[in-house]
């Protein structure tokens, strides 16, 4: 019964790797479980029982946590990390054409008004939003 047990293992990990939808992770691991249980004199059907009661209490108590570590909003990136920083306007920003700011450390951004305004050069702007490489800007003050 091990060699069956085996198997299951084998095809549950499969499945997951096909799919990373933890679903069969759980039968992978309670598998696992099962090829020592089969070292037992427990009957067929009993193991069968057992299997799916591991199976169900792991989902039900570890997949909620994982799912949630997994959904986890991820640090925070350089570029998100300019939200709320200063940025000073090196190319006009108009409502139709991204403009250039520089940032504190020097770096050239693309910039595009938050509002929808136009913003004149060397202005001095707080980044609201970025959205890919975009910083989103409102004039200081405003």
């Amino acid at each position: 019964m091990q060699w069956i047990w085996l198997g299951v293992f084998a095809i549950s990990v499969i499945i997951e790797a096909a799919t990373q939808g933890l679903t069969t992770v759980w039968c992978a691991a309670s598998a696992l479980i099962m090829i020592l249980i089969s070292q037992t004199e427990i009957p067929v059907g009993w193991q069968v029982l057992i299997f799916c009661i591991i199976t169900i209490g792991l989902m039900l108590t570890t997949r909620p946590v994982l799912l949630r570590k997994m959904n986890e909003k991820k640090t925070r990136t350089n570029v998100n990390s300019m939200i709320g920083q200063d940025v000073i306007v090196t190319k006009a920003v108009s409502k139709f054409e991204k403009g250039e700011a520089k940032s504190t450390n020097g770096v050239i951004w693309s910039v595009s008004s938050k509002s929808g305004d136009d913003i004149p050069c060397d202005a001095v702007c707080v980044v609201r939003e970025v959205e890919g490489n975009t910083l989103f800007v409102e004039r200081k003050g405003e």
